[in-house]
């Protein structure tokens, strides 16, 4: 999937598979790369895309599951 399918209206099964296939290709940097994308598209003014990478970013964050603290 590219950068440019993940800025079209997502279903929630379609956030979850992008997001699984973010994690696997990126890692642990995936989220931090999600929660970057949604800023800079914040500060551009574009708020659809930025509420898809925050999606995104949620879905990435609920696999990786609760972390100690």
């Amino acid at each position: 999937m590219t950068e440019t399918d993940a800025q079209e209206d997502l279903t929630e099964v379609e956030i979850f598979d992008y997001a699984r296939r973010l994690y696997e290709a990126r890692g642990a940097k995936a989220i931090a790369e999600a929660a970057q994308k949604a800023g800079a598209l914040e500060q551009q003014g574009d708020g659809e895309q930025a509420r898809t990478w925050r999606q995104i970013e949620a879905a990435l964050r609920s696999m990786r599951g609760p972390t100690a603290s």
